[in-house]
């Protein structure tokens, strides 16, 4: 929109902004593409002409609400180095990377469309996603607590394996065992006798 573009939203119009993404990414995430306005209007605890104010048309929320997953996932990176132990940091993450892939697997079919109308809602995510594991992984390596012949492509790579194969929500369990799996592997071994 263009007054987002030209100022910054008010306090209360920003909350409400991440209420109803927050509330459209559970909806779509159950419902699929065909989820009503209303009930996420409901959850969110807005008016429907609230939500459509902000996202006039279903595929601009959509688009909106997978970005703003993206945004959360990538801005906890800094967050969580703030106040963990960087080894600490990436495990809280990787937790949150799949919750992220949870979410947008259960939006599948509502991403979809969102391509199918000719924009793109993946544009920067996986540069965005990469830059935040970086510098986790970053951290980790400069605090010696994990390997540094692990590059973060190659941690990537194995969280999306995890990802494919454990995303659901009743798979859970399997996911955090595969997490705690790949992250035992990435822990920095102390250099034993006569090394």
């Amino acid at each position: 929109m263009a007054r987002d573009a030209e100022r910054p939203l008010r306090a209360d119009a920003q909350r409400n902004r991440d209420r109803i993404l927050a509330a459209a990414v559970r909806v779509f995430s159950e419902e699929g593409l065909h989820a009503h306005f209303e009930r996420i209007a409901r959850e969110a605890g807005v008016g429907t002409g609230t939500l459509y104010r902000n996202f006039p048309t279903r595929e601009a929320l959509i688009e909106a609400a997978y970005r703003n997953e993206v945004a959360r996932l990538c801005d906890a990176a800094p967050a969580l180095l703030a106040t963990l132990p960087p080894d600490e940091a990436l495990r809280a993450w990787t937790r949150r990377f799949i919750d992220y892939v949870t979410a947008k697997f259960g939006m599948a079919d509502a991403l979809r469309a969102v391509v199918a109308s000719g924009s793109d809602p993946y544009v920067d995510s996986h540069e965005m996603i990469q830059s935040a594991l970086s510098a986790l992984m970053n951290a980790g390596t400069a605090a010696g607590t994990i390997r540094s012949d692990i590059r973060p492509t190659d941690m990537f790579a194995a969280l999306a394996g995890i990802a494919l194969t454990s995303a659901r929500p009743e798979q859970r369990e399997q996911a955090e065992r595969l997490l705690d799996l790949v992250l035992d592997g990435l822990k920095a071994v102390p250099p034993g006798p006569g090394s």
